[in-house]
């Protein structure tokens, strides 16, 4: 049997697991390989091979392979709180601290020793090597399992999917159902953290696209609270997981919960709106940014209707149009052009037209022709009075290079992204990176002519971006802004759905399309009439009043 796996071929005489293939290659750090691709599917290493083929190896430092950690992790979590807390209930969150926020529900609040005996028992498991087994079961069978490991939570959601058969994984004894592959056994997670948080606590882990070293806790204050908001609109709303959303979508009850999600957006805009107003003469700079399909085009036509009705009249820059000319554009390790680097920004120009503007001055706006790859004048002249504030949409928004020169009591930065906080149930969180995604896939479609398979594509690449570019400035904003709407992914379903469908075994993104397929299938549909034409959702299924 002939294996060709980076760049050297391996010969085998019998059925071999990937793991063993793996062990017997040229390839350093063996513990760092997560997983493997073959023929466009993510395999677990303790699969077995039976044909001549072809592997890739997932790396702990790419986005899967980071993700297959974390979950992984999260099994051994879940087994270390069910030996030392069985009747507790494990609550795996949201992204926060650089790590993920979880909460223990038990009869007393957790404390800094409940801590450090999760923690013990965890790195007992992990020294222990234990194996991790794929199962199946059918649905009795397994509604039988989670009975015996009180997860009322997991049995109304496999009730509802009413499939036959179920794939879950085995860690000694303890059964749990994730929507990713593991690895093999507890040995490969050997880095890891645990920080108390009242209520809770985080799991901290290695990064995405860094070394397997775990990054130290980061308190983000500013974000948890926007999350505690997003939480308190679950329980007044009652639907705090995907079986609650079903729910109202079998009753029929969608509409309410799409009007009080729009209603709650509109209050916070309008929010923001008088915080700025409020400031005034003083907030001259707003400064908005946000990661990739966070709605920030539309929050921005929002809020500026909302400054308007508080009797300002704001003017918009944009920064596209103050690129430097192609040729003295960053580029990548690989040659391409680097559109996001700040570097690719005329700094000095674009700080010394605010300064202008501030200071009463008139300036020309520039105008970049992209056919061109050059900056041109654009005969357009722009002078400001005393009760227009200038809105600034783009990526380095929070990032004071950006507008270095500017006094910090004239700046205004807001954060926008969509932190979705509503989980499939206890143990499987839908990170707010595949809501932008899906978003992403959607909108790229809809109005860039790009297939679902190109928006993938290019994913890791925006990834890499929004963690060196984005993230790190997130709590230098003022003011955060969700754009996250309770109800969005069972509209999205619809759209994204056949587009995902469309990839198929020979696309190398086929298996990236069947995860988040399998996410979306845990939600019933609803459908897009009676969604405001000034929804942020709007701006990615069509039909906004702002494109």
């Amino acid at each position: 049997m002939e294996i060709k796996m980076c760049d050297e071929t391996l010969e085998f005489y019998s059925p071999v697991t990937v793991e063993n293939i793996i062990e017997n290659s040229s390839v350093k750090k063996k513990k760092n390989v997560m997983a493997a691709v073959i023929a466009n599917q993510v395999y677990d290493l303790n699969e077995i091979i039976t044909d001549d083929t072809e592997i890739t190896p997932i790396f702990i430092n790419s986005e899967l392979g980071n993700r297959i950690y974390r979950r992984s992790l999260f099994l051994v979590l879940a087994k270390a709180v069910y030996e030392l807390f069985p009747e507790a209930i494990l609550n795996i969150e949201i992204s926060l601290s650089n790590g993920i926020y979880c909460e223990l529900k038990k009869e007393k609040n957790i404390s800094k020793k409940d801590i450090y005996d999760i923690k013990s028992k965890m790195k007992e498991i992990i020294e222990a090597d234990l194996k991790i087994i794929k199962k199946e079961f059918s649905q009795a069978e397994l509604l039988k399992i989670y009975e015996n490991q009180n997860c009322d939570f997991r049995k109304k959601l496999i009730k509802e999917r009413g499939k036959d058969l179920y794939k879950v994984y085995e860690l000694d004894g303890y059964y749990d159902y994730f929507y990713y592959n593991m690895v093999p056994s507890t040995g490969y997670l050997n880095e890891f953290d645990l920080h108390l948080r009242i209520p809770g606590f985080i799991l901290l882990f290695p990064k995405f696209f860094e070394e397997k070293i775990v990054p130290p806790f980061k308190e983000q204050p500013k974000l948890a609270k926007v999350y505690l908001e997003y939480e308190k609109l679950g329980e007044i709303l009652d639907v705090n997981n995907v079986v609650d959303l079903n729910q109202v979508v079998a009753d029929k009850e969608y509409g309410e919960l799409i009007r009080i999600a729009e209603g709650l957006h509109e209050k916070n805009i309008a929010k923001i709106a008088d915080q700025i107003k409020g400031g005034m003469p003083r907030n001259k700079i707003i400064l908005i940014a946000g990661p990739s399909a966070s709605g920030k085009t539309t929050f921005t036509h929002r809020l500026s209707t909302q400054l308007r009705i508080n009797g300002l009249r704001p003017v918009q820059i944009s920064v596209d149009d103050y690129f430097v000319n192609r040729d003295e554009t960053p580029r990548h390790k690989d040659g391409s052009y680097n559109f996001e680097s700040i570097n690719a920004i005329d700094l000095e120009l674009f700080n010394n037209h605010l300064l202008q503007l501030i200071q009463g001055k008139k300036i020309e706006l520039p105008v970049f022709n992209f056919e061109k790859g050059i900056r041109e004048k654009s005969g357009k002249f722009l002078f400001l009075k005393e009760d227009q504030p200038i809105l600034i949409e783009g990526i380095h928004g929070l990032n004071d290079r950006m507008t270095e020169t500017i006094p910090q009591d004239l700046k205004f930065k807001i954060y926008v992204s969509a932190l979705t906080q509503i989980n499939i149930d206890c143990h499987n969180r839908i990170p707010t990176t595949d809501t932008r995604l899906i978003r992403r896939i959607v909108r790229d479609n809809q109005y860039r002519g790009q297939t679902a398979s190109g928006t993938l594509e290019l994913w890791t690449s925006v990834r890499k971006g929004e963690e060196k570019n984005i993230f790190p400035f997130q709590e230098n904003a003022d003011v955060m802004f969700n754009s996250a709407l309770i109800y969005e992914l069972s509209v999205l379903k619809n759209y994204v759905e056949p587009l995902l469908k469309q990839i198929d075994r020979t696309d190398k993104n086929y298996f990236q399309a069947q995860r988040l397929l399998k996410i979306l299938g845990s939600f019933k549909a609803i459908p897009d009439n009676e969604i405001p034409l000034t929804s942020i959702l709007r701006e990615f299924i069509g039909g906004s009043v702002f494109r």
